[in-house]
């Protein structure tokens, strides 16, 4: 367990950060479904959750502040037709959360064979991208109300 006190002593607004490390060293990750988190791009990524055995009726994706909910609740009912000698895919209820960083925004999600893949991409605003500010020097300020005055 790491003690975050120094942090809170000298930082204003990183008590979220400390929080979510808390909570990532505390928690344990359910094994089900399986899932990969891939860079596609410089600012974009993708979630693939292996949910063989669901459709698209069946899963529900929620973004609430900076977390990601994927649901999946099985809908159609086993109607007792099958015996099943071994049942080695698991169509159980899940549900599974990915914290997103700042301005990570999910773009899209589709299901295919098996498989959800959920685009995510993250769009840093203007207001907050780095900008240059040009400098002007007295020497320059002079010139210009020179020419302007002639």
């Amino acid at each position: 367990m790491f003690d975050f006190a120094p942090l809170y002593r000298s930082s204003v607004g990183f008590d979220r950060l400390a929080r979510m490390l808390d909570d990532a060293a505390s928690f344990e990750t359910p094994a089900y479904p399986p899932y990969n988190i891939e860079r596609v791009g410089e600012d974009e990524y993708r979630i693939t959750i292996a949910i063989a055995g669901f459709g698209v009726q069946d899963i529900n994706l929620e973004v609430k502040g900076n977390a990601l909910t994927v649901t999946g609740k099985k809908t159609e009912k086993p109607d007792g037709k099958n015996e099943y000698l071994h049942q080695g895919i698991a169509a159980r209820n899940f549900e599974r959360s990915f914290q997103l960083a700042d301005h990570v925004e999910v773009t899209g999600a589709d299901l295919s064979h098996g498989l959800l893949h959920i685009s995510l991409k993250r769009e840093i605003p203007e207001a907050l991208k780095p900008r240059t500010i040009a400098i002007r020097s007295a020497n320059e300020q002079k010139v210009l109300e020179a020419k302007k005055a002639a």
